[in-house]
């Protein structure tokens, strides 16, 4: 059984205390002062805290508008409206930012004077400042500034307006108050939890390692166009530190790329997780839906909806490390799968491949068509499916019930993001260090020179790309490259005017017959049947539009139900009426 800490055990609110916690205690039956006073009740309000905040896989439009996977999306068809993104929030919901931020803010405001010991109240108020600054980082990187509401105040929308009523700090202020935020769960949380029983809690270097992300996001061209070089320096500083904690607390790359998202309790690459199928009482009810939406429909479960594009496909280099187009890669866009950096099979499955899935070591997946017609039952729409993280052993009847543990943040991308710090103040040297080792791990071939198939000698320039290229490999999926293109604001020179593309492979039936060849083909080795046997048949996904990014974008519009609740608030300059600068 997973932490029970991780599960909604009971809703710890304050106003209306009616639910249970961790033994199931009626807290009805408790006070304001009991449930602070108490241990496992001011426990119970922190894992509640959890529950509401924990990242889970991801899904939905932010994820499509991607050259990752197919999909329509009004980001890419240029028709995002002002009301379009509304994270904002206006009232007391456990479901929206502002919402969630009331109920960290309640317990916040109450545990400095609980009778607890001082070290277990900065504890448990370590976790909570963490999910503080999740909230608001999660409103910043879409918006910009936003009011910063550090006190239980009514929401915004309530009869409390014009308490509530809190105009947008800006963006600068914004990021100061999540940094200050995270420094206090660095300084009072553990940097490894010795009970089992704890494993997904935050730690030091989760807190740390996230503020390292947020401050290379702030130091990215999308809130730091100038480049200055100071942004840069606290990226790294703060990347620095999270490395440093992580290590000295047993952290590090897993010794394999392909099943680290299959070790749960004390996974080194671990270094955030939200963990699934915990259990309360006799229910096990807390399941992801991640491998049941992504497998091939026609295994008996699954709906094949995560499908990766051509253009992810061919984005992955060759086992020697050098990007298809390169001279001396050895690519042969017949044979597409072969000799390719060992992530690729490790992360796209596509036909023909040898898949380990529904306990079956040997399974063939063939998706081609025949004569306009597909041999699965539902086809592909790209020719791929995502493999990565699809638990192989799962019988079919499991697969709805998969309690594959979502990463939020690996190991390997705190050293992508320090790698990617060190480039931004010309430590070149240090970034390569970073990606050498990451490609060691996944397989890539050493070359002669060590380099591991990256030209030794880059500049800055080149280096960034090669480390947005690299973090598109690694991290494929993952739900990471919509906020890697956005903040290096890249959707314009990447992907607009473009169509997203699959394949479709054809079997050439005046080469075999398809009875001879359904007969054969799990015997055949997989580069004769490509070379004697199958057409690749480009095709456009993106079918109603070419990519139309706007500007604008790169901070969306403040929701008019929050600017008609409060008055106080400025819209984003680049829409409607907008005066607020989010750069400032």
């Amino acid at each position: 059984m997973k932490p029970q800490h991780i599960l909604l055990l009971a809703a710890v609110l304050l106003t209306s205390g009616c639910e249970k916690v961790l033994d199931k205690t009626d807290l009805s039956a408790f006070n304001e002062e009991q449930v602070f006073n108490d241990t496992l009740l001011a426990r119970g309000y922190v894992d509640y805290v959890y529950d509401q905040n924990l990242p889970v896989w991801p899904t939905g439009d932010f994820q499509k508008a991607t050259d990752e996977i197919s999909g329509e999306t009004r980001f890419f068809e240029g028709t995002v409206q002002v009301n379009t993104v509304a994270d904002f929030g206006t009232s007391v919901n456990a479901t929206n930012n502002y919402g969630k931020i009331r109920s960290i803010n309640q317990f916040l405001a109450k545990m400095p004077a609980s009778a607890l010991s001082e070290g277990y109240k900065k504890q448990l108020m370590g976790q909570v400042t963490f999910f503080r600054a999740y909230r608001y980082f999660d409103l910043v990187q879409l918006y910009g500034g936003v009011p910063l509401v550090l006190e239980p105040l009514g929401a915004i929308g309530e009869e409390e307006k014009e308490q509530a009523a809190i105009p947008r700090s800006s963006t600068s202020e914004s990021i100061q108050q999540i940094v200050t935020d995270l420094n206090f769960s660095i300084e009072n949380l553990p940097g490894k939890w010795n009970d089992s029983n704890d494993w997904g809690r935050i730690t030091s270097g989760a807190a740390a390692g996230f503020k390292g992300r947020i401050l290379l996001h702030y130091a990215s061209p999308q809130f730091n166009p100038t480049d200055l070089p100071e942004r840069w320096q606290v990226a790294y500083d703060a990347n620095k530190q999270a490395i440093e904690l992580l290590k000295a607390n047993g952290f590090g790359l897993h010794q394999s790329f392909k099943d680290l998202w299959f070790t749960e309790t004390n996974n080194p690459e671990a270094v955030w997780v939200t963990s699934y199928n915990n259990k309360v009482g006799d229910q096990i009810n807390k399941n992801q839906t991640w491998d049941n939406n992504t497998r091939p429909s026609y295994l008996g479960t699954g709906s094949g909806s995560n499908q990766p594009t051509w253009e992810m496909a061919q984005a992955f280099p060759m086992k020697n490390g050098k990007n298809i187009e390169e001279k001396g890669s050895g690519y042969d866009p017949k044979l597409f799968y072969k000799n390719r950096d060992p992530r690729f099979d490790n992360t796209i499955a596509y036909n023909g491949a040898t898949w380990h899935i529904n306990g079956n070591t040997n399974y063939r997946l063939w998706t081609y068509f025949v004569n306009n017609k597909t041999v699965e039952q539902k086809a592909t729409v790209t020719g791929f499916y995502v493999r990565k993280a699809i638990d192989p052993n799962l019988p079919t009847g499991a697969v709805a019930n998969s309690g594959t543990d979502w990463i939020e943040m690996r190991y390997a991308e705190v050293m992508l993001n320090l790698a990617e710090a060190a480039c931004g103040i010309n430590k070149l040297d240090e970034a390569y260090t970073q990606l050498k080792a990451i490609r060691q791990r996944a397989g890539i071939d050493p070359g002669a020179d060590g380099f591991y198939g990256l030209s030794p000698k880059m500049t800055r320039a080149q280096m960034f790309q090669a480390i947005l290229h690299e973090r598109q490999i690694e991290l494929a999926f993952e739900g990471k490259r919509f906020w890697d293109l956005r903040r290096w604001k890249q959707f314009e020179t990447r992907l607009n005017g473009k169509r997203r593309t699959g394949v479709t492979i054809n079997l050439k039936t005046s080469a075999i017959s398809p009875e001879d060849f359904a007969a054969r083909r799990d015997g055949m080795s997989l580069d004769s049947v490509y070379r004697n046997y199958m057409e690749i048949i480009p095709k456009d996904l993106d079918t109603k539009y070419t990519i139309k990014w706007l500007p604008e974008y790169y901070f969306f519009a403040i929701p008019s139900t929050a600017l008609t609740n409060n008055a106080r608030l400025e819209q984003n300059i680049g829409w409607p009426s907008g005066t607020f600068d989010p750069l400032k």
